[in-house]
């Protein structure tokens, strides 16, 4: 639906956002407050004078909530959202948090942002083993498995089955026995979880500059923005590899 909105734009560019947000619906509630297109604007961060500005001088960040308020004025009866929270800062997070926390329809968001996800929506699901998963303790009980999983697999477990007197057959279970690490090891590991810590800290910043060059990027340039979502990718897909090794050496070093 966003990419529909997104030619939409494109379509209207040389309009004014009065000028777009006038053909909408008068009122949308919100909490139980009914609000004008302009003051869902102003609460998505416009001002008054940028009612006037040609939605093709609007920032890339100032298009995607535009785009976001057109789909909600439709009142569609289901919303899917694939990372709604990529390029706003504090204040936008939270003024979307509101509308979406109220929005009366079926809302289906793929998201990173734990904290969205359990304001908005009444059920969390998970990947987990390939397969989906329901989360009745939400986010807490996917970040639990998860961590079970990983001490699981680094677990040495052989079984061995053998046939027994009298025809029956018989089944054991050999486990390796739980080893600490040495010294070296134990230094070593340590070191690689500092060395974690710190490209964590810089992705951090790359990721949220990353952000911003996808916002600000002109939204018509369809190429150029598959680029720059592909470095974002990329640099996401780093940041939660290294998150992995770093559970992962933290379960070693505690055990």
């Amino acid at each position: 639906m966003l990419d529909q909105r997104l030619d939409e734009l494109a379509s209207i560019a040389e309009e004014r956002v009065s000028a777009v947000i006038g053909r909408q619906k008068a009122e949308f509630v919100s909490n139980g407050v009914a609000l004008t297109p302009g003051q869902l604007l102003e609460r998505l961060g416009f001002t008054s004078a940028q009612l006037s500005t040609p939605v093709k001088d609007l920032s890339g960040g100032q298009k995607r909530r535009l785009q976001l308020l057109l789909i909600l004025l439709d009142e569609p009866n289901v919303l899917i959202l694939d990372e709604p929270t990529n390029d706003l800062d504090t204040d936008m997070l939270a003024a979307m948090e509101d509308l979406l926390d109220s929005w009366p329809g079926t809302l289906l968001v793929v998201s990173h942002d734990r904290y969205l996800l359990e304001r908005v929506t009444d059920q969390q699901y998970a990947v987990l083993g390939g397969h989906l998963r329901h989360l009745p303790g939400g986010v807490d009980e996917y970040l639990a498995l998860r961590a079970a999983s990983l001490r699981f697999s680094g677990d040495s477990v052989t079984r061995v089955g053998g046939a027994a007197s009298g025809g029956t057959s018989a089944t054991s279970v050999t486990q390796t026995p739980e080893k600490g690490l040495s010294g070296a090891e134990r230094r070593a590991a340590e070191k690689e979880v500092s060395a974690i810590d710190r490209r964590l800290a810089k992705l951090a910043g790359a990721i949220k500059d990353a952000h911003i060059a996808f916002a600000a990027h002109d939204q018509s340039d369809y190429v150029g923005l598959a680029a720059e979502q592909e470095k974002l990718a990329a640099l996401e897909r780093e940041s939660a590899e290294l998150e992995e090794r770093w559970l992962e050496l933290s379960e070693t070093l505690e055990s």
